[in-house]
C-alpha cells in the first residue's frame, strides 16, 4: 500500500501546486453565482431549486479536469515507471481516485457553504446536499479516473470523455438531487449503492486501460 501512498501524494502535489483543483471549484462558485442572476432573487424558488443546481455544477465541474488526471503520465513515461517497478495498475488507478476526490470532492464541500447562500438554501438542504456531496463525488472521481484511462491520447479526448462520462453519471445526480426531496426517502442508499458501483469498477477498468495503452 506504500505505493499507492506515493502516487496519491505525488498526484496531489501535482494538482495543487499547478493550481488543477481551483477550476473546478471556481466554475461551481460561478454556477451558483449566474443561476440568481439568470432566473430573479426570489429566494422561494432559488430555495427550491437550489440543491439541483449544485448537483448539475458538481458534475460539470467533474469533467474539467480529466484530460489531466491519466494523459500527462501517460505521455512523459511515468505510468510506464509504475510497471517497470512492479506497480500493478490497479494500484495505480486506487492512488489516483484517492488523490483526485481529495482536490476534488472537499473543496466543493467547502464552496457549497457561499453557493448556499446565494441559491438561498436552508440548512437542512444544505446539510443534505453535503452529505450527498460526500458520497457522490467519491463516485464521481472514481468515474473520471476511469474516463481519463479510456480516452488518454486519443484525439479529441475531451470532447470524448463529456460523451461517455455524463450517460454514466446520471444515476448519481438522480439520486443525489432526489435525496432532497422529503418523499424519495431511498434515494440516499441508491446513492450510496451507485458509488459503491463506481468505486469498486474503477480500479479495474482503469487498470485494463492502462495495460491497453501499451499494447
Amino acid at each position: 500500500m506504500s505505493a499507492v501512498f506515493t502516487i496519491m501524494r505525488r498526484d496531489l502535489a501535482r494538482s495543487f501546486a499547478g493550481g488543477g483543483w481551483l477550476l473546478p471549484l471556481v466554475f461551481f462558485l460561478l454556477v451558483a453565482t449566474l443561476v440568481p442572476v439568470a432566473i430573479g432573487p426570489d429566494p422561494m424558488i432559488l430555495g427550491r431549486i437550489g440543491g439541483g443546481v449544485l448537483w448539475t455544477a458538481t458534475l460539470l465541474a467533474a469533467l474539467l479536469p480529466i484530460d489531466r488526471l491519466i494523459a500527462p503520465d501517460r505521455d512523459a513515461g511515468v505510468l510506464d515507471q509504475y510497471a517497470v517497478r512492479g506497480i500493478s495498475e490497479e494500484l495505480v488507478a486506487i492512488g489516483k481516485i484517492a488523490a483526485h476526490w481529495i482536490s476534488f470532492g472537499p473543496p466543493l464541500m467547502i464552496a457549497a457553504l457561499p453557493a448556499s447562500a446565494l441559491l438561498a438554501m436552508d440548512a437542512e438542504t444544505l446539510w443534505q446536499v453535503e452529505v450527498g456531496l460526500a458520497i457522490g463525488s467519491l463516485g464521481l472521481a472514481a468515474l473520471a479516473v476511469t474516463i481519463s484511462a479510456l480516452v488518454a491520447g486519443l484525439p479529441s479526448g475531451g470532447a470524448l470523455a463529456g460523451l461517455l462520462m455524463l450517460p454514466l453519471a446520471v444515476p448519481i445526480l438522480i439520486f443525489g438531487a432526489g435525496a432532497l426531496d422529503e418523499f424519495q426517502q431511498g434515494a440516499f442508499p441508491l446513492l450510496g449503492a451507485s458509488a459503491l458501483v463506481l468505486l469498486a469498477a474503477a480500479p479495474f477498468a482503469t487498470g485494463a486501460a492502462i495495460r491497453a495503452m501499451r499494447d
